[in-house]
């Protein structure tokens, strides 16, 4: 971890002092000692990195390291922030005695660290050296720890994955019994939840039981969620209830129906499920069941389940093993097979994984990124060894996924930890997590590739290595919507989120906020007292939904070092508007806002302009936000500004188009002639930079006829989104007939849009790049005969989307002479649509 925050300081520096040379002149000597210090730090830090779990020493100098380079990026950013306000708002004289003694401490500040980086540099190369000279005696003369092999249980008594499938569905299936109690138990990563899940959407299991639940319990039991999850997948409202309320309506909702219920990934009971079967229905007639999953078998008994009907799941035979590795690691068996140099080192990788599904798919993933070389598989096999034996008294599972972490790329390993700050189970949001490593700089923008794309893709790598795992995607791309991380691999972040000091945990894995807390996922349970002036946080995420206290987080508002504030898992109904906003413009560092769904937020103060490290800003879901202030065109670094699903918002203030680093803009209201203060659709012709755009047009909106060509100025669009929703102007139609998207559009969506036939310039010679389309809520009855292309053009499409066209008359064979390389189709209520291969009136889908 520490080389990854060195590349980020020593990246900003180098643009520093290219970019701003100016600006930092009066410490560029500092700077430039700054970066050769680094640099010179960084052919060391590999080696040390490789020792760091065997030699306390390294640790410590690290650690040291990792401290003055989170100093020296403040300093940095404190230099570039007091420029920029000298040159922009008072141009004063550098010799002005608050500006002398700025520069006073601030060169004092780097001469000191400087120093002290110098000193840990000979401290060690020496070390090093030492080392290096000693050889492996040290790992000669440690203790050998027994390796893991198998889970503690008569192995002969297990059956493989397809038959403990058929074995448990046979056990709830009887209709003799009123309320089946079976328990599936095993250590972590054994695939509980895996057959779990088989059962659950098995076929004969849905035609059995009228209304099935599933519930992620994990260590920490809330016993209103829980019920709140019972409730939603049952279809009922759960605003205003509370727990007195829940189960008496989950028993009505119940009544009279066979049910099954999945308790998945139990650790303890404590009265909570005793409340809970009480309030079930277990009437004559009925024959519903219970599954728990646990890694405890006395769990198990206590919920109920008889141990005649405790089912353990085995590991994998090697057959079984190899299928699976063959699966991630290549395609198939088959091209297994193409690769015969590999097969004897594959299966022998295979072998030391010791059967476990978690611990097969995370290093099969960690192969299939690497290049299919005998070299670099044997490098893997022969470190696997050494790596699987039992550390500090833990499986060799997580001795697996520690190999694989220890593989990743610097760029992956910080954006990885980010996952230890969440709740066990959490379905987490992908544009979150991007956005959180922008913020803080994990992430940063190389050629043509935005910093928000590359995040993306290093997500994507994460979930291909098999260390994180997909919720729900898009269907035409695959692109991730959200995403989970497997308990063992967020126990793993844990340990090295610790060790590496990137977060603060005690020892049961909890978050312990301190002063030296740099990153927090705040659920509402941590002490934030001693938080202060002085605290080191950088990030302050909410975790959950639940109304927070204020004096929960009052503390907060002591605290000036943060870089990313998000609040978009919360309403803060409960916190002071006004105390919130007066906190957050006094964070002149936050380089990502996000207050999405804050109801209580009406405008932002004029002084939100003074947060000039400002890069994203989200207020998606302000339905109460109604202006923004003039100063928001002062944001020069704003590279995403949010303010979608915002009905209030009429317009966006003129100057707009001087954010020019601007790269995503949502929820572009377009305003009226009478709005004299809004920034008009012309305006967004200089923003040179954007490449998502997503535009609102309402009754009231106007477009002048010389602004209808200002899309063709934004070179790098890719993504348009135009929302007509409540306009019902034919002129405005008329005028949106005739817009000139730029021809490398990649993604469009037109929704509520009001004309007979799609627009004239929606056809593949116009948008020739054009990948996907998706049009919604409209009026359109045909295609215009432009769509069609010609004999020799057509289009790119690879995904389409229709939804609530109840008009529109298109056939299935149009689209595929049209839309040659279609594969992926998303209909529902387009009634009208002849012949398409899916379901028409509902939500169907079809792939190629």
């Amino acid at each position: 971890m520490a080389d990854a925050i060195i590349q980020v300081v020593a990246g900003k520096l180098i643009d520093a002092l290219k970019e701003h040379s100016g600006r930092v002149l009066e410490f560029r000597s500092q700077f430039v000692e700054l970066k050769t210090q680094l640099d010179f730090m960084k052919s060391f830090l590999a080696d040390a990195n490789k020792l760091k779990r065997k030699e306390e020493t390294v640790k410590t100098t690290l650690s040291m390291i990792r401290e003055l380079t989170y100093d020296a990026e403040d300093i940095l950013t404190d230099c570039l922030l007091r420029a920029e306000f000298r040159d922009h708002v008072f141009r004063c004289n550098h010799f002005l005695p608050r500006e002398m003694i700025f520069q006073h401490r601030t060169s004092k500040r780097l001469k000191d660290i400087n120093g002290r980086i110098e000193k840990m540099h000979k401290v060690l190369k020496t070390y090093l050296k030492a080392i290096g000279q000693q050889g492996v005696h040290d790992d000669v003369s440690s203790v050998v720890h027994r390796r893991w092999t198998s889970p503690a249980f008569d192995e002969s008594s297990i059956v493989g994955l397809a038959e403990d499938t058929m074995k448990i569905i046979g056990w709830i299936l009887p209709t003799k019994k009123q309320l089946h109690h079976v328990g599936i138990v095993g250590m972590g990563g054994l695939g509980k939840t895996t057959i779990t899940q088989k059962i659950f959407n098995n076929h004969a299991i849905l035609e059995r039981f009228e209304e099935r639940i599933w519930v992620s319990i994990s260590q920490t039991v809330n016993e209103e969620e829980t019920m709140k999850t019972m409730l939603k997948q049952l279809g009922e409202d759960t605003y205003g209830l509370d727990m007195g309320q829940m189960l008496p309506k989950i028993k009505q909702a119940l009544e009279g129906k066979d049910y099954l219920i999945v308790m998945d990934d139990v650790w303890s009971v404590h009265g909570w499920w005793e409340r809970l079967l009480a309030g079930l229905p277990k009437r004559e007639g009925q024959s519903s069941a219970v599954i728990i999953t646990t890694r405890k078998e006395s769990v198990a008994i206590e919920m109920g389940v008889e141990k005649a009907r405790i089912h353990q799941p085995r590991v994998l035979n090697e057959e079984e093993s190899w299928a699976l590795f063959c699966r991630i690691a290549f395609s198939s068996e088959k091209e297994a097979k193409q690769h015969y140099e590999l097969e004897e080192l594959g299966k022998d990788i295979v072998k030391k994984c010791c059967g476990l599904p978690l611990a097969i798919k995370t290093v099969g993933g960690l192969l299939k990124s690497k290049t299919l070389s005998t070299d670099v598989w044997r490098r893997i096999h022969n470190n696997f060894h050494d790596e699987l034996a039992t550390r500090e008294g833990e499986s060799s599972v997580m001795a697996s996924l520690q190999l694989s972490y220890d593989e990743l790329p610097t760029r992956l390993k910080q954006c990885l930890l980010c996952f230890s700050i969440y709740p066990e189970d959490s379905v987490i949001s992908a544009e979150q997590l991007v956005h959180w490593w922008v913020g803080e700089g994990f992430v940063q923008g190389k050629d043509t590739r935005t910093a928000i794309e590359l995040a993306f893709d290093y997500l994507s790598e994460l979930i291909s290595r098999c260390l994180v795992e997909v919720v729900k995607q898009r269907g035409f791309d695959g692109r991730v919507y959200t995403c989970k991380m497997h308990d063992l691999v967020r126990d793993l972040t844990i340990k090295i989120a610790r060790e590496e000091s990137f977060c603060s945990f005690d020892e049961h894995g909890k978050q312990r906020p301190s002063i030296q807390s740099r990153r927090l996922g705040f659920t509402g349970e941590e002490d934030v007292k001693s938080l202060n002036k002085k605290s080191k946080l950088r990030a302050f995420l909410m975790m959950n939904s639940s109304p927070v206290s204020p004096d929960k987080t009052i503390p907060l508002f002591r605290v000036r070092s943060l870089r990313v504030l998000d609040f978009s898992l919360n309403k803060l109904e409960n916190i002071p508007i006004h105390k919130l906003l007066h906190w957050i413009i006094s964070l002149h560092r936050l380089s990502y806002l996000n207050l999405r769904g804050v109801a209580s937020l009406k405008e932002l103060p004029q002084l939100i302009g003074e947060l000039r490290s400002l890069q994203l800003l989200v207020l998606n879901g302000c339905n109460n936000l109604q202006k923004l202030p003039s100063s928001i065109t002062n944001l020069q670094k704003l590279n995403v500004l949010d303010l979608g699903y915002c009905p209030m918002m009429r317009y966006l203030p003129q100057g707009l188009g001087r954010l020019s680093n601007l790269q995503e803009l949502s929820g572009f209201t377009v305003p009226s002639e009478a709005d004299r203060n809004g920034c008009r659709l012309g305006e967004l012709q200089w923003l040179s930079k954007l490449k998502v755009l997503r535009v609102n047009i309402n009754e009231e909106s106007d477009i002048a006829e010389e602004e209808l060509t200002v899309l063709s100025h934004l070179k790098q669009l890719k993504v348009l989104s135009i929302n007509t929703e409540g306009c019902e102007k034919e002129d405005i139609f008329r005028k949106l007939d005739g817009l000139s998207p730029p021809p490398h559009l990649e993604e469009l969506y037109l929704r509520y849009y009001r004309g007979v036939t799609t627009p004239m310039w929606m056809n593949p010679k116009s948008l020739r790049d054009l990948h996907y389309l998706c049009i919604e809520n409209g009026d359109m009855q045909f295609v215009h005969p432009s769509f069609e292309g010609g004999k020799t053009i057509t289009w790119k499409v690879e995904g389409l989307c229709l939804k609530f066209l109840a008009r529109l008359q298109v056939e299935w064979d149009l689209v595929q002479s049209v839309m040659p390389r279609i594969r992926y189709v998303e209909v529902s209520h387009c009634y009208m649509l002849k012949s398409f291969p899916c379901n028409t009136e509902k939500l169907g889908v079809w792939r190629k």
